[in-house]
């Protein structure tokens, strides 16, 4: 009778005898099972991604090795996706049997990735469609672990060795083309090497990319340089969204990529040299970053995403410590928060990027400051908005300035509209201009009915209204585009005066900047402020300061407007060479633009800034006597019927 121990033995045999006969079955019946799963991923590619995959040949080598040849892939009536004349590498059995699967060794010679847009459509479309299965799942999306499991397929199908030859990827959208082709791309002893030769419609270079790659360990650090002496150049965009951009450098880093605890944290750092793009939505000419850094961790949990606050973003001398989380916890919330810590105020001004900010070359500055803002917004609660902005500044002050001399504001200078580029006519602010007109000689009813209708709060803020500036964010983060504007007095003035009308990002910020000067150190009164505005800004078609629109519209001297005349001035300050649709054939103004100044009144109103006393008499109807009669579409005879029976209640008007 045997023992226990001899029948552990002997199912221990029995085991070790059917797992040898398995992968024996297994090694001499690979070829046929590699076969049956090929035919597997054919039928699948065939009918859930409507392409054909084809191989030519497929074997293994040893024990571990796998060979393809003549690989292609073409979804159907569609240009071909991928051809590859052969493929090497090598799988361990365990990854295979636990899924977990990770190449070894990868080889590849004389092929290519296609990705096609024409009239017909593009022959990647049904690769990016959705999976039923998680359409129709109402589990939360757990960002940690999607993220991680992504990262970590990607990572496992990078080789730990790689030998790739003579291989392409190309793009051609609708004409705009470009191919990046590699004649040798090396990874060996965690070091990458290659050349890639990048081609388009427009240019043609060399980029090296090389550092130090280990898809095991989580880990990289490569290098994006031009092989040539020229700069790198990023393809494809320039032709699509006509933004040109080009740099000497970059650096990518990995550091960490970690899951402990739910959490996700990727650690690394991304710098560029010198990088300088060019789009007329940006600025005038060049914009140029000569270094930028990001010192990042990346932190990912179950319900959100963030950039930690330990993360640095340094550009020349600035250093920012950001913190952006997008968290959907309980409602969808957008934080950020920046801090710059005590800093110079020189080393600010000489770096920022060369282009951006013209108007400051030159500009020397004393002192300090540090810089903190904390914004939130609640995309269920927009009205719980959170905007706060703290600059300290110690004994910080404007030595000398740049292009943009803010002290002229206090003296006479002339001044020149810029229209699509080209300066208008050139009209100078001061006394020598008999239509320059002085604040005392002004309508208080225009006075007030400006800053009614455009910045109410201008005598008592510095150059910027928060509570406006939330709503304006509120509102185009709601509808998804820039919908609405936080402009004040301060800043249709420096744009008037001291940068131009184009709509680009680089006169934006300027602005920004020079109204924040303008009103943080007391350089211009807020009287003087108001009266150069009243004198520059464009009150109709080639129409300039208040005296010459005075003139233009009613044939009088500003003191002399009538509460009507000035609600109706105010209310085309917006969009002053489109006056003259606020009239109809008869040359009454038509009801939507009564109401409007109606509005204004009212408010005037409510504010104690007219008395009802200061209404009486005013409900007859603005006539528009001077030059500007010319523009409105009047009919002939009913103009002349309009005038007559008017004549009695308007005689004062030379007809």
């Amino acid at each position: 009778m045997r023992t226990k121990k001899q029948w552990f033995l002997l199912i221990l045999k029995i085991v070790l005898v059917l797992i040898v006969l398995t992968l024996a079955g297994i090694y001499f019946f690979r070829d046929t099972l590699l076969q049956q799963a090929l035919d597997k991923v054919k039928h699948k590619f065939n009918t859930e991604y409507n392409s054909d995959f084809h191989i030519g040949s497929a074997h293994f080598l040893g024990i571990t090795g796998v060979e393809l040849e003549n690989i292609h892939l073409v979804p159907h009536q569609s240009d071909t996706l991928l051809s590859v004349q052969k493929i090497r590498t090598e799988v361990s059995l365990m990854q295979l049997l636990t899924g977990e699967v990770q190449l070894n060794n990868l080889e590849m010679q004389n092929g290519f990735i296609q990705l096609v847009k024409n009239e017909n459509g593009r022959n990647f479309d049904v690769f990016l469609k959705k999976d039923s299965k998680e359409e129709s799942s109402d589990e939360k999306r757990n960002y940690a672990k999607l993220a991680n499991r992504i990262l970590t397929k990607v990572l496992n199908l990078v080789p730990s060795e790689m030998n790739l030859e003579n291989l392409s990827l190309r793009i051609d959208d609708m004409g705009k083309k470009v191919s990046f082709h590699m004649n040798d791309l090396k990874l060996a002893d965690h070091q990458l090497n290659t050349q890639i030769k990048v081609t388009t419609n427009t240019f043609s270079q060399n980029w090296n990319i090389k550092g130090y790659a280990n898809p095991r360990d989580k880990k990289a650090d490569l290098v994006f340089a031009s092989a040539d002496t020229s700069k790198i150049q990023v393809p494809y965009i320039d032709e699509k969204f006509g933004l040109k951009s080009s740099f000497n450098k970059i650096r990518l880093k990995l550091d960490n990529l970690d899951m402990t605890f739910g959490k996700l944290h990727i650690d690394g750092v991304a710098s560029i040299e010198n990088f300088t793009i060019n789009h007329p939505k940006i600025a005038k000419k060049d914009v140029v970053i000569q270094n930028a850094q990001f010192d990042y961790r990346f932190l990912l949990g179950s319900d959100f995403i963030a950039i930690d606050s330990t993360s640095t973003a340094q550009l020349n001398k600035i250093k920012v410590k950001p913190y952006l989380e997008y968290n959907t916890e309980e409602d969808t919330i957008y934080k950020l928060k920046l801090n710059i810590d005590k800093m110079k105020a020189q080393d600010f001004i000489t770096s920022l990027p060369n282009g951006l900010f013209s108007h400051f070359t030159g500009m020397v500055a004393e002192g300090e400051f540090d810089y903190k803002l904390n914004f939130q917004f609640n995309k269920n609660k927009p009205h719980k908005l959170v905007f706060d902005s703290k600059f300290n500044k110690n004994n910080l002050r404007i030595v000398k300035y740049g292009e943009a001399n803010l002290e002229k504001l206090n003296s006479e200078f002339t001044y020149r509209a810029i229209e699509n580029g080209v300066p208008q006519r050139p009209v100078f602010v001061g006394s020598s201009n008999p239509n320059f007109t002085p604040l005392e000689l002004i309508s208080p009813y225009l006075k007030h009915a400006v800053l009614t209708n455009e910045d109410p709060s201008f005598m008592r803020h510095r150059g910027f209204i928060s509570e406006a500036f939330k709503q304006s964010i509120a509102k185009n983060i709601r509808t998804k585009k820039f919908s609405r504007g936080a402009s004040t007095i301060s800043m249709q003035l420096v744009k008037n005066v001291f940068l131009t009308r184009e709509k680009t990002l680089s006169r934006k910020l300027e602005e920004i900047l020079l109204v924040y000067i303008l009103e943080n150190n007391r350089i211009s009164s807020k009287e003087r402020m108001l009266e150069v505005y009243f004198n520059v800004i464009e009150w109709g078609p080639n129409v300039y300061g208040i005296g010459e629109a005075a003139e233009f519209y009613f044939q009088k001297k500003p003191i002399d407007l009538n509460l009507n005349e000035c609600l109706f001035l105010a209310s085309i300050v917006p969009k002053p060479k489109k006056f003259m649709y606020q009239f109809n054939d008869e040359g009454f103004q038509k009801p939507y633009a009564e109401k409007n100044q109606r509005f204004i009144k009212n408010l005037m109103l409510r504010r104690a800034l007219i008395t009802s006393d200061d209404t009486i008499g005013q409900s007859i109807p603005i006539y528009v006597s001077g030059r500007a009669r010319s523009l409105l579409r009047i009919k002939k005879v009913q103009d002349t019927i309009a005038i007559d029976s008017s004549a009695s209640s308007i005689n004062e008007f030379d007809f």
